[in-house]
Parts: structure tokens; C-alpha cells; sequence
């Protein structure tokens, strides 16, 4: 018996045979052609672009990935399929330099893959993995080949691979296809978004996986805790059969409750929001249980195209969202980029510390007309719905006064042109830095709300780049100082009467949750896979018992002891989750 420790992604059990799917890597060498040749190599170029989208639109269109958010990630790549700018650089190496179409796509696409990859942070890196995607996508079009994948099989497998693109994930049947396990890949990544998607347990990061692996075996895939175990002994089989019974219990349990309110057994009530990256994970939302959008981020409007977005892109992406939710409320978070985060047309300096520079409100403070531009579609869409808007990394009132100088000026302009808005559109701020927490009262006379961001605030509170292997065990909401300011910022909203909530991933991980409704948290906004676990524990507590458990927290002065006994009261309210 082996057992492998990952990345937990997608939850559930699956016990089956594996299927070891090879890496797909063409290797492209360096070719000339005469010049007599170009003319076809270019049309070669152009057929693989058409066949490649049409072919995607096809998948696409299957009814199991249009209900949930899995086709934005079919669009972002079309846009990328379609992109003129892109093509025309292929073409052009293709034309001038004589090189074949192969090399010149492989080329130019592992030189925007390798760029993404480079970038610290991990959201961004792991898209890399859909450049890769595409890249194969157009060379199996222009060599001609055939892609192995799992559509052939009639029974049921576990799927273990070195990585998966969306696509491939996406073409899989969930009444064979059980689980899989990949060598590479992170919590973000997109294929891990689709597997939440379809429902399939799936562990990622775990290095070797395929090394090795005898195809007799049985695997188990632990989605629940991010562990694969290869050929296990008689007793952990039974022991995760039974986890299996289990999960699927839970499942339903959890399916229950879509239609009921977040409301502890004391009659309190608390709102759950869903953070969404993409337009379509807001039906996912809906399905969860969940009452509206805390964190819409907005960064891939400028991250998946060779081009910024124009006003009506923004527009477009907002209303989209508006008519999922109709009354309920929408936050759209400002464009949260910089150094480390760069459209294909506006390359940045770089920067010794990117994490400590030019990024989100400090960038769009130097970039004004990307910002109003911006602005101006939030504005506009406004009128279609509950919409708030969020500054992000905000460390003074200087800059949250400047980003207001800057939306009231924008207004003025819809004015001019006799658009219509709402000019008592809610302004919130994110709170991030420890600045920004110690000065929250301050903040608040010129806020309508906060919304805690929890990684960033760990992660700069206790100088840990949570990206780090070597230091990453640091990294933790429970440290007494991170406690202390959250208690500081909700003492200071209230006082000022302003909603705060907490949109970090402290308010999807299920320990964490009698701890904050103890401090004086209402709202939370979470990953949508998570609302109906955080709904389950919220219901099964009373407010009496979290905030006992809050004075009892605060008294601590260890993280280690607080996180055990977080994780000790979690399990005594609701042993099922853990």
C-alpha cells in the first residue's frame, strides 16, 4: 500500500481502477521552409485556428457544461482562438521568417504560457495550463493527430495523468470516469474549477503519481483531504467504503438545505455570498444556496485577451451577472492588477517585490483610463440590478478618497452624455493591510462597507508569502494577531454602522466559521461549493456558544492552540464535515 499526499480540489471518494493517460507534449523542432511554401503554411495556420474553434464550440455546447461556469473557460479560450493579433503574430513568423506553422504556433504560445507561469501569483500562473491547452489543440489540427483521452471507456476508472486541461476534464463521462489524480496543478487551476463542477473527486500537486503506477491496482481518491492511496490493504478499502457511504449521505443532506435561510439555532441570521471569477459560476451560486455575490473579481477581462477590454466588455461581463441574481446584492471588486497581474498589451516594469508594489487600487491610481473605463461600465450596469462597488488594497484615506474623486468624476461624465446610473451606488473598500485594519474607524466615515480579505491580511500581518513551501506552514488565519484585527475591524464597523463581511478564505473553511460569527461577523462570502457546508454548520450552532467560544480564543496566545481548538469545537458541532 502507498499512499500519496496532494492538493485536495474537488470533494468526494472514488475507489477504482486507474486509467494512466500519457502526456499529450508534442516536441516541435526548429524548421525552415522555402519561400515558394508560405503562402500554404500561412492557410495551414489559419484552417488550424477555424477547425480549433469550431471544435471547441462544439464541445461547448454540451448541455452539462453550459449550467455551470465551465463555459467561461470554453470563451476565454475561443477568444484566444479568435484574437486577429494573435494569429497575425503567428502568421507573421510564419511569412518573414520562414518557419513552419507548427513551430511558429508552438512557439509563440509557450512564450505567453511561460510568461504566465513566471508570475508569483498562483492564480495567475496556473492559467498557463489553458495557453498549453490551446497550443495542443491547434497542433493536433496541423499534425493531424488524434487526442487520447478517456471518451472510449466503458467501465468504471480513476484517471491518472500527468496534468488535465479543462477540455479534457470537461470530456469526461461521470458514470465511468470516477475520479483523478494528477501529478500537477493547484487548488485555482481551471481544470480543478471544472472538476468542482461536474461533481468528480479529484486530488492534484501530488508529483508522481504516474510513476510506476500498476494499472491492475486500486486506487481510492480522497477529493476530502487530497490523498490518493495505491493498492490498499483489505482494511483501509473497507474504511473508505465506508467514507464513500458516508460523503454521499452528506451530499444530500447538504442538497437540503439550497432552500433554506443561514440561521443559527438562536434565530440569528447570517448572509452567504458567493466570490466568483467567471460570469457563469454565478448560477453556481444559486444552485448552492447562496443570496448574492461578496467578491466578483474582474482580473480576467484583462487577463485573457491580447487587448484591454472596452467599456462594453465590462458592461457585457456585469449584466450578464445581474440577471442571475435580479434583486439580490452584487459586489464588483475593481481591477485587481499590477506587477504581477498584466494584460497582453500593457507589460509592466518589473518589480523586485511585486506583492509590496504598483498593484490593484495604487495601479488603477496611475492608470486612470483604464480604471474609468472600468468604472464607467460598473456604473452603467448599475441600474440593472443591487450593485456595490469595491476598491481594492486600500492602505489610506488618501487613496480611498482619491478612487471616490476619481467614480464621482466619472459620473459626471455619464451625466454629459445622459447615461443612466446609481447615484447612490453602495462604495466599499476591501480591508487587506494591516494599515488598513488599524485605521478602520477612520476608513469607515467614508465607506459604506467592508470586506475582509483574509489572504492578503494574513499574508501581510505576518510577512509570510503563502506561495513559499519554506515558509508557507506560517501562514495561518488562526495566529493570535490575525484574530486581534479582526475583532478590530468589525468593533470599528459597528460603531460606525457599516456591514462588514469577510471574503477571504478564512470564511470557507469550516473551523473558522463559530469563530467569526463570535466576533461579530453576519456576512461571509465563499467559494460556492462550500456555502452549503457553511450553511449546515451555521444552522447547527447557536450565537451564545460562538461567542463564548470567541472570549475563549482571544485569552490564547499560540496559533497551534488555537487551531486545535477551533478544530476540536468544529467537530463536536458537525463530525460529518471533518
Amino acid at each position: 500500500m502507498e499512499i500519496k499526499k496532494g492538493i485536495a480540489v474537488s470533494p468526494g471518494i472514488a475507489i477504482a481502477k486507474p486509467l494512466v493517460i500519457d502526456s499529450e507534449d508534442y516536441r516541435i523542432p526548429r524548421r525552415s521552409i522555402l519561400p515558394s511554401a508560405k503562402v500554404a503554411e500561412v492557410k495551414k495556420v489559419r484552417d488550424a485556428f477555424k477547425s480549433a474553434a469550431a471544435e471547441l464550440e462544439e464541445v461547448g455546447s454540451d448541455d452539462k457544461l453550459a449550467q455551470g461556469n465551465i463555459k467561461d473557460i470554453f470563451a476565454v479560450h475561443q477568444r484566444f482562438l479568435k484574437d486577429k493579433n494573435l494569429r497575425k503574430k503567428i502568421t507573421d513568423l510564419v511569412y518573414n521568417d520562414l518557419l513552419t506553422a507548427e513551430y511558429a504556433v508552438s512557439t509563440t504560445l509557450r512564450d505567453i504560457a511561460n510568461h504566465f507561469a513566471a508570475v508569483p501569483d498562483k492564480y495567475i500562473s496556473e492559467r498557463a495550463t489553458d495557453i498549453y491547452d490551446i497550443e495542443k489543440r491547434l497542433l493536433r489540427h496541423l499534425l493531424g493527430k488524434k487526442r487520447e483521452d478517456a471518451a472510449s471507456i466503458s467501465h468504471e476508472v480513476v484517471v491518472v495523468a500527468h496534468e488535465l486541461s479543462p477540455t479534457q476534464t470537461a470530456g469526461f463521462d461521470k458514470k465511468f470516469i470516477k475520479g483523478f489524480a494528477t501529478d500537477a496543478g493547484g487548488r485555482t487551476s481551471h481544470t480543478a474549477i471544472v472538476a468542482r463542477s461536474l461533481g468528480i473527486p479529484a486530488v492534484v500537486g501530488l508529483e508522481d503519481v504516474t510513476r510506476n503506477i500498476d494499472p491492475t491496482a486500486t486506487v481510492i481518491i480522497d477529493g476530502n483531504r487530497g490523498v490518493v492511496v495505491i493498492d490498499p490493504d483489505e482494511a483501509t478499502l473497507k474504511q473508505y467504503q465506508q467514507f464513500a457511504v458516508q460523503f454521499d449521505r452528506l451530499e444530500k443532506e447538504l442538497d437540503a438545505l439550497r432552500d433554506l435561510d443561514a440561521i443559527t439555532r438562536d434565530g440569528v441570521a447570517v448572509q452567504l455570498l458567493g466570490n466568483i471569477e467567471f460570469p457563469n459560476e454565478a448560477e453556481m451560486i444559486i444552485d448552492k444556496g447562496g443570496h448574492g455575490i461578496g467578491l466578483y473579481r474582474t482580473e480576467f477581462l484583462y487577463l485573457y485577451s491580447q487587448t484591454e477590454p472596452t467599456e462594453e466588455d465590462h458592461y457585457n461581463a456585469y449584466t450578464e451577472v445581474l440577471h442571475v441574481f435580479g434583486d439580490m446584492p452584487v459586489v464588483i471588486r475593481t481591477m485587481d492588477l499590477g506587477a504581477d497581474k498584466f494584460t497582453q498589451s500593457k507589460r509592466f516594469a518589473k518589480e523586485t517585490n511585486p506583492q509590496l508594489g504598483l498593484r490593484s487600487i495604487r495601479f488603477c491610481l496611475q492608470n486612470l483610463a483604464m480604471f474609468k473605463t472600468q468604472l464607467r461600465a460598473i456604473l452603467r450596469a448599475s441600474v440593472h440590478g443591487d450593485v456595490r462597488v469595491m476598491f481594492p488594497l486600500i492602505s489610506s484615506l488618501h487613496e480611498l478618497r482619491q478612487a471616490k474623486m476619481i467614480l464621482r468624476d466619472v459620473m459626471e461624465d455619464l451625466d454629459e452624455d445622459g447615461l443612466k446610473y446609481n447615484p447612490n451606488m453602495p462604495v466599499g473598500i476591501m480591508i487587506e493591510t494591516p494599515s488598513a485594519a488599524l485605521t478602520a474607524s477612520i476608513l469607515a466615515t467614508e465607506s459604506d462597507f467592508f470586506s475582509i480579505g483574509t489572504n492578503d491580511l494574513i499574508q501581510y500581518t505576518l510577512a509570510v508569502d503563502r506561495g513559499n513551501e519554506r515558509v508557507s506552514t506560517l501562514y495561518s488565519g488562526a495566529d493570535p494577531a490575525i484574530i486581534g484585527l479582526l475583532r478590530s475591524v468589525i468593533h470599528d464597523a459597528n460603531k460606525a454602522r457599516i456591514s462588514a463581511s469577510v471574503c477571504g478564505e478564512m470564511a470557507s473553511e469550516p473551523e473558522y466559521v463559530m469563530l467569526l460569527l463570535g466576533l461579530g461577523y453576519r456576512t461571509f462570502s465563499i467559494a460556492p461549493p462550500m456555502i452549503p457546508e457553511i450553511k449546515k454548520i451555521i444552522r447547527s450552532v447557536t450565537i451564545e456558544s460562538c461567542n463564548d467560544l470567541a472570549r475563549k480564543v482571544l485569552m490564547m496566545n499560540s496559533e497551534r492552540e488555537v487551531i486545535n481548538y477551533l478544530r476540536n469545537a468544529a467537530i463536536k458541532v458537525l463530525p460529518e464535515v471533518f
